[in-house]
């Protein structure tokens, strides 16, 4: 496809289209419904990219129309107590961040078209998921923990590939959900995690077309992410928190996940 300079997200959607992605973004649709949009998603790069533009925008009105009261607390969106790094970034860059989002989605769908995965375009993808749904209240997950059985199940099917849910309650998180993501390699997912003072993890994992890859760092602000793979399945673990805590519970999520950890520097 040519002239990409004049896409818009819009473009090549009927407005019955447009009307249920936004119903989705705004979780407005029935169960079901939600369900095949979701699905859809992980198989339409134009629906999940005007999906992603919906969601940049919300977030940047949000931001932009806040209480000035609460930035001295963080805004409502969050579950932090100190004021995160996406909320100064937005208050600059006010409607820009639909922008910026847009740049980004459209940097993942051109990548798509390689045939390999490099493990650093996984972990910023890994990274950029982190931070656009880590903040988000109503929408972190798409399919609830009280559905565990349900959302494995369902992301196994996707990516075509047994998947399962490192528990984390010894570090004091607790399993959220999941989400399907359109990724590099194909379909990804997402499993996000939450402690009791609202701080958050997430497990991003996708086909890999290396069977096995060591561990590496990926720094971005106050993120980390660590990456690696195994089995022809790349696994990325990010957070908001020093490099020895992450690394400590990234071991142990490679060893549930039938890794390697043994062998990390």
């Amino acid at each position: 496809m040519t002239g990409e300079t004049n896409v818009t997200p819009t473009d090549g959607l009927s407005q019955s289209e447009l009307d249920a992605l936004s119903a989705f973004v705004d979780g407005e649709l029935p169960e079901g419904e939600r369900r095949v949009v979701a699905e859809r998603l992980g198989a339409d790069p134009r629906a999940a990219a005007y999906v992603t533009h919906l969601r940049a925008q919300r977030a940047a009105l949000r931001a932009l129309f806040a209480d000035p009261a609460a930035q001295t607390s963080g805004p409502c969106i969050v579950l932090r107590v100190r004021t995160p790094w996406w909320r100064h970034a937005m208050l600059g860059a006010g409607s820009l961040a639909a922008g910026a989002a847009l740049v980004w989605f459209a940097g993942v769908l051109e990548t798509s078209h390689s045939l390999s995965m490099t493990p650093s375009a996984f972990a910023r993808q890994a990274d950029l998921a982190y931070a656009l749904y880590a903040p988000e209240q109503e929408h972190a997950v798409e399919v609830a923990a009280t559905r565990e059985g349900t959302v494995v199940s369902w992301l196994s099917k996707r990516l075509n590939r047994p998947l399962s849910v490192p528990s984390l309650t010894e570090y004091g998180y607790s399993f959220l959900g999941g989400r399907l993501l359109p990724g590099i390699a194909g379909p990804a997912a997402q499993f996000m995690y939450e402690n009791g003072r609202g701080e958050r993890l997430a497990l991003y994992i996708s086909a890999a077309s290396h069977t096995e890859a060591p561990v590496r760092l990926l720094r971005d602000g106050d993120r980390r992410t660590f990456y690696w793979a195994t089995r022809q399945t790349a696994y990325a673990l990010s957070g908001d928190m020093a490099d020895d805590r992450l690394r400590e519970i990234a071991v142990d999520v490679c060893g549930d996940l039938g890794g390697h950890p043994e062998q990390w520097r």
